[in-house]
């Protein structure tokens, strides 16, 4: 393993996720008045359906009409017009949908309809989603495994070892628990077996990581006093402009993890560290761990560190509930109305 990644790799990494948002936000500034005008048609639809009593056969109409009369256009289909529909039902403010909703192509939009239950919920993702640049399916993968219940609820002492904003910054970037599911391991896993497993799916790890993290190695040599030691994992933050250090422990947390971790925190910020770089974070990765314990272990800790738990099986739901009904839910109520066209 090459003990070291040039500063092209972290200055690549650093632009291609520029690159991304820039793209990301060139779109968006394109597609806000489609829209825009995707709103303005539910909010006619769900006029007319309100004052003429009118029902699903007049959605149906409107998109055979619609599509008749601007062939070069997409988007007209009575599903995507249902999806107006339940746009501007639970928008009803069109500053939200210019200012807020108005960030994120439609899709996206339609994915968060289908997905988050609350006003708040659909609120967060769709900040998420802007700031981070998620493409549609990761939207999708960041609701189902629960990113807003998860992201910055590992148990840190950030607050009292790092200056603000970097504190707030780095408690953000970690989650608790992370999801491996995509592994396929057994719960009772070994921590070569993980680490292997990560390796293997390294950008699936990433995406679980969060934005911004650049891998450096596993088992990263440091030679320390003439003695060797290995670091599980070693990762560079392009943003917070420090490195990353994780350890797996395939058990329960215990307070002598902290201490061990403690260690490579200082090896790294004296072998690694340079001018410029933030103080080295570090991460115990453990199957489980008792709180209070955790708290207790890093609270007069001088470096900064976090206690996260691991899941390698699925154990949060797939599904959001939503507050609205599915697309098929409302096409089914819908059909059910006389139209009075």
């Amino acid at each position: 393993m090459n003990n070291s990644v040039p500063t092209y790799e972290m200055l690549l990494e650093d632009l291609k996720t520029r690159v991304q948002q820039a793209r990301t936000r060139a779109a968006l500034a394109v597609n806000k008045e489609l829209i825009v005008l995707y709103w303005e048609i539910g909010k006619r639809i769900l006029e007319a359906q309100q004052t003429k009593g009118w029902g699903a056969k007049v959605v149906q109409q409107l998109a055979l009409d619609l599509k008749t009369a601007f062939p070069d256009m997409k988007g007209f289909s009575r599903t995507n017009l249902l999806y107006m529909r339940a746009f501007a039902l639970v928008y009803p403010n069109v500053e939200f949908v210019q200012q807020v909703a108005g960030q994120l192509p439609w899709f996206h939009n339609c994915v968060i309809l289908d997905k988050c239950k609350t006003p708040e919920l659909r609120q967060t993702y769709i900040k998420a989603a802007f700031e981070n640049g998620w493409s549609r399916s990761i939207l999708e993968h960041q609701i189902e495994t629960a990113w807003h219940q998860r992201t910055g609820q590992a148990i840190t002492n950030f607050s009292k070892t790092l200056p603000e904003p970097l504190s707030d910054l780095a408690q953000n970037l970690l989650k608790d628990p992370y999801n491996f599911d995509f592994l396929g391991l057994h719960d009772k896993a070994l921590e070569r077996e993980i680490e292997h497993g990560l390796l293997e799916h390294l950008k699936k790890f990433l995406l679980e990581l969060g934005a911004g993290f650049a891998f450096f190695g596993n088992q990263y040599h440091l030679e320390v006093g003439g003695q060797d030691f290995y670091i599980d994992l070693l990762f560079y933050h392009v943003r917070l402009h420090c490195y990353v250090v994780i350890e797996l422990k395939a058990r329960e947390f215990t307070p002598e993890d902290a201490g061990k971790l403690g260690f490579y925190l200082s090896a790294v910020d004296g072998e690694l560290r340079t001018e410029g770089d933030n103080p080295t974070i570090g991460l115990l990765l453990c199957k489980t761990k008792n709180k209070l314990v955790a708290e207790y272990a890093l609270k007069n800790m001088n470096l900064p560190l976090g206690v996260s738990e691991y899941q390698l099986i699925e154990q949060l739901p797939k599904e959001l509930e939503t507050a609205l009904p599915s697309i098929e839910e409302l096409e089914t109520r819908l059909g059910r109305l006389e139209d009075n066209e």
